[in-house]
């Protein structure tokens, strides 16, 4: 088995269980030696992975986010209050997407995590040189919002309905 595809099942084991995975285990689950695996879990964290070994064994610390979809509409000028109003709440923009009667669903990443990012793209929009994805719409978007709750996601949802920006579905 290749390194790479050895250390995807590894992260696999270790994130899918709710009990540390001891190194004996992972090491004849892949007949390899100790060190070798000790190597692998290196290399996870050296790529960003936030594994964490204990006297037991390994686990895979993940952040369980609650995400949800909004359908939005708004001006050019509303987007940037649309966008701090989700990140003050404690959101995360994912993504935005507009579904078009001809080209079907359109997304792009967005991440946006803090109010400079949302200034930033605020601004790249705002010189002109692109339009928003939901200038093809007729300002009607929908967001992937994550947040670390879903009573999070219940508050951006009452401000936006509030706002007036929330589309029902």
């Amino acid at each position: 088995m290749r390194a790479e595809k050895r250390r995807e099942e590894i992260l696999s084991l270790i994130g899918n269980t709710d009990n540390p995975i001891p190194a004996n285990v992972l090491k004849e689950r892949f007949g390899v030696s100790r060190q070798v695996i000790v190597q692998d879990i290196a290399i996870l964290r050296a790529n960003g992975y936030d594994v964490t070994a204990t006297s037991r064994g390994y686990f895979l610390n993940v952040k369980k986010q609650a995400t949800r979809v909004f359908k939005c509409r708004h001006t050019f000028d509303e987007m940037l209050e649309e966008g701090m109003l989700v990140i003050d709440t404690g959101g995360r923009i994912e993504d935005i997407f507009v579904n078009h009667r001809t080209y079907g669903r359109i997304t792009a990443r967005l991440d946006l995590s803090n109010r400079t990012h949302v200034e930033e793209l605020h601004r790249s929009l705002f010189s002109g040189a692109s339009k928003p994805l939901m200038s093809v719409t007729d300002g009607y978007h929908y967001h992937t919002v994550s947040a670390d709750g879903e009573e999070i996601l219940d508050e951006i949802e009452q401000k936006l309905r509030t706002r007036g920006f929330l589309i029902e579905i």
